[in-house]
């Protein structure tokens, strides 16, 4: 199916860059413990070997009672062997010696996940640690690039909520990052041409959204209205059939309709189109060649579009990623500005009136506009 290739495809590409440094992929890797950022430094920057994301060893050995997760490393061997010990409910034991391939715990269990000592710097796979000792690790998208939050599951909380409430002491690690570097000041947009990518002035955003729920998809319609501009509202058979007066509001202030038909429902998608365009139909006075394909062959998306349809291919999805706050703005501006000329962004039904604003604050601010997907486009 063409969109599970070019799922396949777009994660072989994440892996790929997330294996290059950080500097030449624009973006960086912050580390927190608990509830505290670390500084950020290219010497113990996080980074991705064999499938694997390694962090600095020296995050076990805080003396600092808020970034310890009851985990202790020691080193011998002129520290060619390290061995981590501690643990929740059951002391364990995990053995690294950098010069095999594997690890061993107490109990003589064999991890074919190694050490890399890089820089004079020893890094674990985090994934190896956290499972051993019981502990948290997630990585989350944020607007310098990514953030490694390892913890406890006593500082346990939404990874979003953290990434919010961590924005300053970031954006703090990542001013005296770019100091360090001779890069100037981040806060005061004195980033030299390797910093983090920003958007590019006058480019155009097509973003495209999920219409299911009617008072949502008001409240993004006044978010756009505010400041006069468009998008592409792929709607439902059941919202076409049940919200006249949002359709037709959209088609007012020059939003773009079209239906999102999914083979995974009830009716064929061709019978979820027609059903859809006459709704509009009925509710408008007007029909819609776009549409938006979920769970479907590739055949059947070539009888669609043999059928006339323009169908959504999106540039970039961002429908895991919810567009709900100021956070979650800046990064999808970041993820825009990496890429040149015209971007069509899919981002589901997670938008938020709050996060559309936000975004829409940014895209003003750098010369850049939001339109309607046409069938053009």
């Amino acid at each position: 199916m063409r969109r599970k290739l070019l799922a396949a495809l777009f994660c072989a590409a994440l892996m790929l860059q997330l294996a290059v440094p950080a500097g030449a992929a624009g973006s960086v890797y912050f580390t927190a413990v608990n509830k505290n950022v670390l500084k950020l430094s290219d010497a113990t920057m996080p980074f991705w070997s064999g499938g694997y994301l390694y962090v600095p060893s020296s995050i076990f050995t805080g003396a600092n009672r808020d970034l310890q997760v009851g985990v202790t490393v020691t080193s011998s061997g002129g520290g060619t062997t390290l061995l981590l010990y501690g643990g929740g409910t059951e002391f364990q034991t995990l053995s690294f010696d950098l010069s095999k391939d594997f690890a061993v715990d107490k109990n003589g269990n064999m991890y074919f996940q190694k050490a890399i000592r890089r820089g004079g710097v020893t890094f674990l796979p985090i994934s190896l640690v956290a499972r051993v000792f019981d502990l948290v690790y997630t990585v989350i998208e944020v607007s310098r690039g990514y953030l490694v939050w390892v913890r406890t599951h006593s500082a346990d909380m939404s990874e979003r909520i953290f990434a919010d409430a961590a924005s300053y002491q970031m954006e703090s690690r990542y001013s005296q990052y770019l100091k360090e570097q001779g890069q100037g000041d981040a806060s005061s947009g004195e980033e030299s041409t390797g910093g983090a990518a920003q958007t590019t002035s006058g480019q155009r955003v097509y973003l495209c959204l999920e219409a299911a729920d009617g008072s949502a998809v008001s409240a993004l319609l006044d978010a756009l209205d505010q400041y006069g501009s468009q998008a592409a509202f792929y709607c439902t058979v059941d919202f076409l059939e049940r919200e006249g007066a949002l359709l037709r509001r959209m088609t007012a202030t020059g939003q773009a309709v079209g239906i999102l038909a999914d083979a995974a429902a009830g009716s064929t998608v061709a019978e979820q189109l027609a059903a859809g365009n006459a709704a509009l139909e009925a509710a408008t006075c007007g029909r819609t060649r776009l549409a938006r394909l979920e769970n479907v062959s590739d055949q059947t998306a070539a009888e669609v579009e043999q059928m006339g349809y323009v169908c959504l291919w999106e540039d970039l999805d961002r429908s895991i990623y919810p567009l709900s706050n100021s956070s979650a703005a800046e990064v999808l501006a970041r993820r825009v500005g990496e890429r040149s000329g015209s971007v069509s962004v899919w981002l589901g039904d997670g938008a938020t009136a709050a996060g559309l604003r936000a975004f829409l604050t940014g895209l003003r601010q750098s010369g850049d506009r939001c339109l309607a997907l046409t069938e053009t486009t």
